[in-house]
Formats: structure tokens, C-alpha cells, sequence
């Protein structure tokens, strides 16, 4: 099977049922946001390959899940207001996302100024992610009417859950966290 189709060639691409669109429709800004997210998720995991440390696992496993939510989101983006949604965030997915935060947090210091994107690669990229969930997230509002309000409310969470995941990655691999110069 080919990869390439040529049928973007002239800058047009297809949502979900097969509409084409600018590929700088909105829709298509923020699902592709969100799959840059994902891949830069995927970068950040990857970061961790050759670590050993405590809890490694678990993060490796959430994140499996994020990825699979966050693809989840795409598709919903992708899908025109007025078709149904073969694959939907769901309540669930939000609380997940919670309960890992809380359990997380618990376990790091707690922030005693704002402090800067870095320490590890996994942790930096894990940033970088935040800050392409927050355009995600900006472009999906945009959008209007037709989008799931629980993509809103993943996107939000997720861009605080990679915050989260950020420092106790950091945490876990010894980073010092970087506080603004005074």
C-alpha cells in the first residue's frame, strides 16, 4: 500500500466521511495540533527509554492511554459537526487525568514560585507538549459550535496534566527545577 495519495497536492485535505477542506481550516489546524502534541508526547517517551527509575512504568502506561485519548480527540476535531463521532473522549478519560495529577503531585515538591521549562529531555519535551496543547486547545474553541465540550475540557486538563507529568518526571531523574531569576 502507498503512503502518499497526492490528493492534497493543491492544498485541500479530507476530515472524518470523507469532506474536503483548506488544509488551513480550523479543524484541520487543530486536529493537526493535536497529532504534533502526540508526536512530541511520543519524542518525550522516548527520551525516558534508557532510564531506570521508580514508577517508570506507570508513566510509560498512562501515557499509552493519553496517546490513545489524544488521538481520540483528533478524530473528534476531524469529524464535521453534523456526522457522528466514531471515537469520543469521555468522562473518564478527564478523571483519569485527575487522579493521576493529585497522585503525582502529592509526591513532588510543591511549587514555591513559577519555574522554567527544562532538566531532562523527557521533562522539556513533556513542556513543549503543554505548550502545543494550549494552541490545540485555542484552535478547538475557535472551531465554535459542532465541538464536543468534553474535547475543551481534555485539552485543558491534558495541558495541566503534562505540567504535572513535567516535574515528576524531572523529580523522578534528580532534575533541579529552574525558578525565574529574581
Amino acid at each position: 500500500m502507498k503512503i502518499y495519495t497526492k490528493t492534497g497536492d493543491r492544498g485541500t485535505t479530507s476530515l472524518v466521511y470523507g469532506e474536503r477542506v483548506s488544509k488551513t481550516d480550523l479543524r484541520v489546524e487543530a486536529y493537526g495540533t493535536c497529532d504534533e502534541a502526540n508526536s512530541i508526547i511520543g519524542f518525550a517517551l522516548s527520551c525516558l527509554k534508557n532510564e531506570e527509575f521508580e514508577g517508570k512504568q506507570e508513566i510509560l502506561e498512562i501515557f499509552h492511554k493519553v496517546q490513545t485519548s489524544l488521538f481520540h480527540v483528533g478524530a473528534e476535531i476531524s469529524t464535521p459537526a453534523d456526522k457522528e463521532v466514531k471515537w469520543k473522549v469521555a468522562p473518564e478519560d478527564i478523571a483519569e487525568l485527575e487522579q493521576v495529577m493529585d497522585k503525582w503531585n502529592e509526591l513532588i515538591p510543591p511549587l514555591q514560585n513559577f519555574i522554567l521549562p527544562g532538566g531532562h529531555p523527557a521533562g522539556a519535551s513533556m513542556h513543549v507538549a503543554r505548550t502545543t496543547i494550549r494552541r490545540a486547545e485555542r484552535k478547538a474553541v475557535a472551531i465554535g459550535e459542532g465541538v464536543n465540550p468534553l474535547v475543551f475540557s481534555y485539552l485543558n486538563r491534558l495541558s495541566d496534566f503534562l505540567f504535572i507529568a513535567a516535574r515528576y518526571v524531572n523529580h523522578c531523574l534528580h532534575e533541579q527545577e529552574m525558578g525565574l531569576h529574581q
